[in-house]
């Protein structure tokens, strides 16, 4: 099986790929590059079982809404003033947004529709598109190609957590410590050295826990709009289990 993690940024510069090979008991990071297009992306997940994205797939239902009925002048649905707040944040806020709250204790997923992950979100959407174009599930809430992560959200489930002082070097230290099953190969020093690089490696990760079943998945209720917004992939189970 073959898992890539994508740590996507609005250039190219900043982009980062990362393809996992797996075996019985082993893995082995095959690929990891940074300063990515978009054609090398497409080709890449086309070519794994699962790839995980470091992006948002989408946007809050409500704030889609909201914009299109601004567009046409519809203003009716307009917040009071003693409402206003509590309105404002279902509108920045995306339904897997709250589920990553309440599973992850100290991660808040920034806005996709009101901070600066939105400039990689329109990337991502037309990166969807051409997958879909050439006959590929790219089924937002994650039951196809592709899936959602959060490296924050799986590091803290796996137990690596933020401990290191924001040092990125201790951070990397312990995941390859939680890891000693995953041969980095030549890209060793890259992983430790490089946090867009790093990303990619966690989000290869988190697809393989995605395409095991080891991820919190959509509830019925949830289902419907994560299919639109957009679904995180936060692991239910230790890293012990991936290989």
């Amino acid at each position: 099986m073959l898992t890539a993690g994508v740590d996507l940024a609005p250039t190219d510069e900043r982009t980062a790929l990362a393809t996992i090979a797996w075996s019985r008991g082993r893995a082995m990071l095959r690929e990891l590059a940074v300063g990515v297009p978009d054609a090398r992306i497409v080709a890449t997940v086309r070519g794994a079982v699962k790839s995980g994205l470091n992006c948002a797939l989408g946007w809050p239902e409500p704030f889609a809404a909201l914009v299109n009925a601004h567009r046409v002048g519809h203003t009716a649905s307009l917040p009071s003033k003693e409402n206003g707040a509590n309105w404002r944040r279902a509108m920045m806020y995306r339904a897997t947004d709250e589920v990553v709250r309440a599973n992850v204790p100290g991660v808040v997923p920034a806005s996709v529709a009101a901070d600066r992950q939105g400039h990689a979100a329109v990337r991502c959407a037309a990166l969807q598109a051409m997958l879909a174009r050439s006959g590929q599930d790219v089924d937002r809430s994650g039951t196809g190609l592709i899936v959602e992560t959060h490296p924050a959200a799986s590091l803290y489930r796996w137990g690596v957590t933020r401990r290191h002082k924001g040092r990125h070097e201790g951070l990397a230290a312990a995941l390859l410590e939680a890891t000693p099953w995953l041969d980095l190969g030549s890209f060793g020093p890259l992983v430790s050295t490089n946090r867009d690089a790093f990303d990619a490696v966690v989000a290869a990760l988190t697809a393989r826990a995605a395409a095991l079943g080891l991820t919190i998945r959509p509830d019925g209720n949830q289902l419907a709009l994560a299919k639109i917004e957009g679904w995180t992939a936060i692991p239910s189970a230790g890293l012990e289990h991936l290989p």
